[in-house]
């Protein structure tokens, strides 16, 4: 720095110097010129280069400093641009306002303008905002061109706001002038001036349509003046015109103050000349408001999919999910506080037609003029209307959300009376000078804290139309606190994703708590479906009888002279025997606990119950003992089979697959195919991890996987279905010679086969108890049929159509042919141990047969008389018989899995029932 009273040294700076300093600093070069550039010099630039125009970026270069200016692809960039870019815009929308996508004929600079004829000038204009959407912009360059064409010195724009009942002006661009950038010259939201229409020059011309040329300012009454002294301008002439759409509405109005040549007055031919230059505006406004539209709608949905995505995130917590959605309602319709009410899961809210989506009408901001509207008073809606939950939350605490306690509620305040109007009548409240209003007025309250200016309140919808809550925004925090239709609008939709958020919510804490109660009544039911603990050290005390004893390895096994308690004692010797409790370290009392937890879980039922699996079971064991098979299994695949015998139809009801499927029954819901079937191997894994239950406790993870696939396999090869499909495969390996069977794939073919040959084993037993097992299967098959009818309005198949009993004897000679023989055939094939079965399959054939036979002759009308007089001497008979029975025999009869279950006749008697089966005195009868 230079001492007082000396001069500064003359610095010797080359011209090129400068040049490439400016080069290497193109941020100072930029900001130099921004700062110190007239309009001459810029217009002097853009002459020099407007012969090369196709080196320069394709976007506008106007004469003044408001747009982006460039040198060519290779020269440094100097202009920033300073027009104002739509922010917010993105993807397709944003592209259009890029300057790498479109392509713009260049703007010829002021002085080049000046020079055109007046056609060539207006068409020049023309051009000029003929394909601008960004509403700032053209704004700027249309108030620039009227400057042009009436050479005003300056221009203001006022577009039209508001409702139809509500419309005033607002300043968009004002005082703009030649050398005004267009941020300099846009007023913010903040800073605009409001004016009503019929107020003012400008007011007075949106509201008559009519252009105002005023040549003294001063002299007129409707200019303010106080402009002037604030801005130290001195306005003398006024030139006011509208600017209207298509439909001849107004859609702003455009100004321009002080000629600046000849007598500094506005003359006719400035007026047609702007009146004909606002007609190609108001279309070029009316675009770009479209555009701007369009745009706010893009940023709007892109804000509902963000909140979308925000609410679908979470959805494990009511609360967290309702603060969500309130921290995302501030933000969106700027206000000071958000409150939200939850409806209790008991409110039946279903909205009236004329009170859904497409014909709700929204209540009047001026309610307080409304004086045919009838609210509901506070007392009639606590009847009908109560809240769970309710939530607030302040923009000043954003952290924190409010929870109010249920006393709250119950206590009459302003918020609550509006929000249960809103929840009972589906109405959209909107006030916005809510001190004025009478409507929900309650005495005594103040909560100077809290005070209502201004409120929009909405019902909250679930996807069923149903109101689960109400929403309210409180005190909008604009300048003028109005919450407008757009923000109805957008509020309305909003409050769908936050109905579909949090009606998913709720029924995932509903899931929840269903979950728990379905634990709770598991843990009930297995406590109740487990033996008990004095039955346990009874059956443990008891001596378990041999295996021959029982007559266990025996195809002609019947358990017809067992007691329960020795069903269970024999089941047990089958376990001991087969070494499956010492090989597999099966804790006595578990065993115990385990088969009278099995046994306790069958229904009492006709034929599928406890006794069945009992005697399937041993038809495994006779199979495995007496029959050889035992060279082909494992002792896991021993222990699973036997399991799988016993445990083959738990919980059975009576009824097959197919009557599960048509009455649509929870189990048809949960088990698509082998519904039963499923159903009883999964009951099985419920009584294994019952406590005390577990006989597989001691097995390896290895052989409890393996068990429990034995187990599952086995048991769904109980479905007939699942036979007929593979049974073609095992019936082709045993006729091939196949006697080991060691792929896996054979073996579980093998198993399957064999639960088949055990689960139909009565067709094998000797005569009387075949006839007798027969009764009992088809009066369970007679109960299904009597259901179809009653409960499904339909004829059953004719296996289980009590009308065609008759046909009992041909039907289960169907079965052996279809069924029981080629699988007992195979396994006869297989290994000679089992010829046996297959013997019994025979001669009971035979016997049905005959029995087919004889029904067909008795059947024919000669023989019909002799029947009825047999029926007298068929009753006498029976009658002595009953009376000849034992003790056991002479306890009632039951349809259930108890010893007296399946009471033998004498083949005379049971010839009779055949015979007599017309006159109802079948044989199922008899059984029943």
């Amino acid at each position: 720095m230079a001492e007082k009273g000396t001069t500064s040294p003359v610095l010797n700076i080359a011209k090129d110097d400068v040049v490439q300093y400016l080069k290497e600093n193109q941020s100072f070069t930029e900001e130099y010129f921004i700062e110190n550039a007239t309009s001459e010099m810029v217009d002097g630039w853009i002459t020099r280069h407007s012969s090369s125009r196709h080196s320069m970026a394709a976007c506008d270069v106007p004469s003044w400093p408001d747009h982006a200016m460039h040198h060519d692809s290779k020269g440094p960039h100097v202009f920033h641009n300073i027009r104002k870019s739509f922010a917010g815009a993105s993807g397709s929308l944003k592209s259009l306002l890029s300057p790498n996508k479109k392509k713009k004929t260049l703007r010829k600079n002021k002085s080049v303008l000046k020079q055109l004829d007046e056609k060539d000038l207006f068409m020049e204009l023309i051009r000029d905002i003929a394909d601008e959407l960004d509403l700032n912009t053209l704004s700027h360059k249309i108030l620039m061109n009227v400057s042009i064409l009436t050479n005003g010195d300056r221009c203001s724009l006022f577009l039209v706001r508001g409702s139809k009942e509500n419309r005033h002006l607002v300043s968009r661009l004002f005082d703009v002038t030649e050398n005004s950038t267009v941020e300099d010259a846009t007023h913010s939201e903040e800073e605009e001036i409001r004016i009503p229409f019929g107020s003012g020059i400008a007011g007075n011309v949106a509201q008559s349509k009519e252009t105002i040329n005023i040549k003294n300012a001063y002299e007129d009454p409707r200019f303010n003046p106080e402009v002037d002294k604030k801005t130290g301008y001195t306005t003398h002439s006024i030139l006011c015109m509208p600017i209207c759409n298509h439909d001849g509405d107004v859609v702003g109005v455009a100004q321009v103050i002080n000629k600046v040549t000849g007598s500094h007055e506005f003359t006719n031919k400035d007026e047609d000349v702007f009146r004909n230059y606002l007609t190609f505006c108001g279309i070029g406004i009316m675009n770009a408001q479209l555009f701007e539209m369009s745009v706010n709608e893009y940023k709007r949905n892109q804000m509902l999919l963000g909140l979308a995505r925000g609410i679908f995130e979470e959805q494990t917590s009511l609360d967290k999910m309702v603060y969500k959605i309130m921290v995302e309602a501030l933000r969106l319709l700027r206000c000071e506080r958000c409150m939200v009410f939850i409806l209790h899961d008991d409110e039946k809210l279903l909205i009236p037609s004329q009170l859904r989506l497409s014909s709700r009408a929204s209540m009047s901001r001026e309610m307080s003029t409304v004086s045919n509207v009838s609210t509901p008073t506070p007392s009639d809606t606590e009847k009908e209307i109560s809240f769970s939950k309710a939530f607030d939350l302040t923009a000043k605490e954003r952290e924190k959300v409010e929870h109010l306690s249920p006393q709250d509620l119950k206590n009459v305040t302003v918020n609550t009376e509006i929000a249960k109007y809103v929840a009972m009548t589906g109405e959209t409240i909107n006030m916005d000078d809510f001190a004025s209003q009478n409507r929900f007025v309650i005495d005594g309250e103040t909560d100077k804290d809290h005070q209502i200016h201004s409120i929009l309140c909405q019902p909250i919808y679930n996807s069923e139309r149903k109101i689960i809550g109400v929403a309210q925004m409180i005190n909008r925090t604009t300048d003028d606190h109005l919450f407008t239709d757009q923000d109805e609008n957008l509020f309305e939709a909003f409050a769908i994703f936050c109905g579909l958020g949090i009606h998913n919510t709720q029924m995932y804490e509903n899931a929840l708590r269903l979950m728990a109660k379905q634990q709770v009544a598991l843990e009930v039911l297995s406590y109740h479906a487990t033996a008990q603990k004095d039955e346990v050290e009874k059956l443990k005390g008891k001596p378990i009888a041999s295996v021959a004893e029982f007559k266990l390895e025996s195809f002609a096994f019947s358990d017809f002279n067992l007691t329960e308690d020795e069903t269970v004692q024999a089941s047990i010797r089958m376990f001991m025997d087969l070494n499956l409790v010492d090989r597999f370290h099966i804790p006595y009392k578990v065993l115990c606990r385990w088969l009278l937890s099995v046994r306790k879980n069958y229904r009492p039922v006709i034929y599928h119950n406890w006794r069945h699996a009992f005697n399937v079971a041993q038809t495994m064991f006779s199979l495995i003992k007496a029959g050889g098979m035992m060279t082909m299994l494992t002792q896991l695949e021993v222990m699973g089979l036997i399991v799988a015998c016993l445990c083959h139809d738990l919980d059975h009801r009576g009824t097959n697959n197919t009557f599960q499927t048509k009455t649509a029954s929870p189990l048809a819901l949960l088990y698509s195919t082998s519904t039963m079937e499923h159903h009883h191997f999964d009951h099985s894994i419920m009584i294994l991890n019952s406590e005390g239950n577990n006989i597989f406790q001691a097995l390896s993870p290895e052989e409890y996987r393996d068990v429990i696939s034995v187990l599952e396999g086995a048991i769904l090869s109980t479905d007939l279905a699942i036979y007929f499909k593979k049974r073609n495969g095992f019936f082709s390996l045993v006729e091939s010679g196949e006697k080991t069977f060691q792929k896996p794939a054979d073996k579980e073919l093998l198993r399957g086969m064999m639960m088949t040959a055990c689960d139909v084993s009565a067709i094998a037993k000797p005569w009387d108890i075949q006839r007798d097992v027969a009764e009992l299967v088809f009066s369970e098959f007679f109960e299904q049929g009597d259901m179809e009818r009653q409960q499904l309005q339909e004829e059953p198949i004719a296996m289980m159509d009590r009308k065609k009993r008759d046909e009992l004897p041909k039907m289960q000679v169907g079965f052996i042919d279809a069924i029981c023989m080629p699988v007992y055939k195979s396994f006869a094939d297989l290994t000679p141990g089992l010829k046996p079965l297959m013997d019994g399959v025979v001669h009971n054939r035979q016997e049905w047969e005959s029995l087919a036979k004889e029904q067909e002759r008795l059947s024919t009308p000669d023989l019909q008389n002799n029947v009825k007089k047999d029926e007298k001497k068929y009753l006498a008979l029976k009658k002595a018989n009953e009376s000849k029975k034992s003790t056991e025999a002479q306890e009632p009869q039951q349809t259930t899995s108890t010893d007296t279950g399946r009471r033998r006749k004498s083949g005379s008697a049971k010839v009779m029932e055949r015979l007599t089966s017309r006159q109802g005195k079948s044989s199922i009868c008899s059984v029943l």
